[in-house]
């Protein structure tokens, strides 16, 4: 195999970091002709391919996102060389992309990012998607990380995926202060009706295996993923839910909902999720230490 053209990796690397030959030649001041003609160099000199077309987006293939990888250390610790030569001290990076669900509680959010927020020296930028486009722009290292409540399933050894565990929170059963039952679950609860999270989340699964092993099957009113919405449901309804109390701590704090028990072994467990590399920016890898679970 010939020598690797750092030059032509380093031409891959913007690419592979923009998703966009038009953006990249832009910004390295060269014509979008010749940066492709040298990344095909660079595939031809590697014998792999590093790209392939998704309509009229370019995207890494296996191998684009290994070499991305070794691509990120190499030319992440060239900048870090470069103003250390300059300035005289070492720069990491300091701005990070973070990822959030959809559905995802907004307090727990705001608390996962607290220790960004007493830091001047770093700025942060919130997008807020579906878990596809999430992983997507995790894999495109349009996104350092990702916050979900779903962790994502390891297939083999080769999986591009790692789910680090950074909050739980105890699941209650709420409902209308005035339905409260006097009796341990679930006990006064055959005529109560139910807004419940969907079947595919974590809270759900929990809940129905609670609820087989005391024998007791809910009358269903609702689902939602969305923990916003079922605030509403189960505020507007006069129907019971499994919650964390903070999603409704306004409501309990004004007598309008109350907790009527903490189920046992039920939790919303919430979870950064990044993808395997070679070189990880300290920025993400400080923020991970700082919301580890004991």
């Amino acid at each position: 195999m010939a020598k690797i053209n750092y030059h032509h990796l380093y031409y891959f690397w913007r690419v592979a970091l923009s998703g966009s030959i038009t953006q990249t030649a832009n910004e390295c001041h060269v014509s979008q002709s010749a940066l492709s003609q040298q990344i095909k160099q660079l595939e031809t000199t590697m014998d792999v391919q590093l790209f392939e077309r998704a309509g009229r987006q370019l995207v890494l293939t296996d191998m684009g996102r290994k070499v991305l990888n070794y691509a990120d250390e190499i030319f992440t610790r060239g900048e870090e060389l470069q103003s250390f030569l300059k300035k005289g001290e070492s720069t990491t990076q300091r701005h990070i992309n973070i990822g959030v669900l959809t559905t995802l509680s907004r307090n727990f959010t705001e608390a996962f990012i607290s220790p960004l927020l007493k830091d001047t020296n770093v700025s942060f930028s919130l997008t807020t998607r579906g878990m596809t486009n999430l992983l997507n722009g995790l894999s495109s290292h349009e996104l350092d990380l990702v916050l979900t409540n779903r962790s994502v399933s390891q297939q083999n050894d080769d999986a591009i995926w790692q789910n680090q565990l950074v909050s739980r929170q105890s699941v209650s059963i709420i409902g209308p202060a005035a339905k409260k039952p006097d009796n341990s679950f679930p006990h006064g609860y055959e005529d109560l009706k139910w807004v419940l999270p969907t079947t595919i989340t974590e809270i759900r699964s929990a809940f129905d295996a609670y609820c087989s092993t005391l024998g007791y099957t809910p009358e269903i009113l609702a689902e939602a993923d969305d923990m916003a919405m079922l605030r509403l449901l189960v505020r507007d309804t006069g129907a019971v839910t499994a919650l964390p109390p903070v999603v409704v701590k306004d409501e309990i704090a004004n007598g309008r909902l109350a907790e009527y028990q903490v189920l046992p072994n039920v939790y919303e467990n919430f979870y950064a999720i990044t993808i395997r590399r070679t070189y990880v920016p300290k920025i993400v890898t400080d923020l991970l230490k700082k919301n580890i679970v004991d």
